[in-house]
């Protein structure tokens, strides 16, 4: 956590103790978080954060780098910390995002992208499902 409120910092971003604890409840959540999850978790911390912080350091977070936004299409953003690749397979009957590597498509996209001429610096992939019974 301290990388990530360093890299705060040297972007001008003043680092309160509301943001703190809205950066450390996303840090340590397992389960992709939309605003509403984390107002519910930073109130039982701090009962002054307001709702509107949370979307304002959201979105602070998010134009810095240190958190991405998912959306999944349940029509709620949810948030993560940025930094390891990943991609998601989301449930759609239950809304749970599981994450996976798979090493065969991160060569399948390199590939894609060098078929078609370039040189593939990001990309978004999220997978929808429901579970095979």
């Amino acid at each position: 956590m301290a990388k990530v409120i360093d890299k705060c910092l040297e972007a001008g971003v003043r680092m309160t103790h509301q943001r703190r604890i809205i950066i450390e409840l996303i840090d340590e959540a397992d389960d992709h978080p939309d605003v509403e999850t984390i107002y519910r978790r930073a109130i039982a911390i701090d009962r002054t954060i307001s709702l509107a912080t949370i979307y304002r350091t959201v979105g602070v977070l998010e134009e810095v780098g240190v958190i991405e936004k998912l959306e999944v299409g349940d029509g709620k953003a949810r948030y993560e910390m940025a930094g390891d690749h990943h991609e998601h397979l989301v449930d759609v009957d239950s809304g749970e995002i599981h994450e996976f590597q798979h090493e065969e498509l991160e060569r399948l996209k390199e590939t894609i992208a060098r078929d078609m001429g370039f040189e593939l610096v990001g990309h978004r992939l999220e997978l929808f499902g429901r579970k095979i019974r």
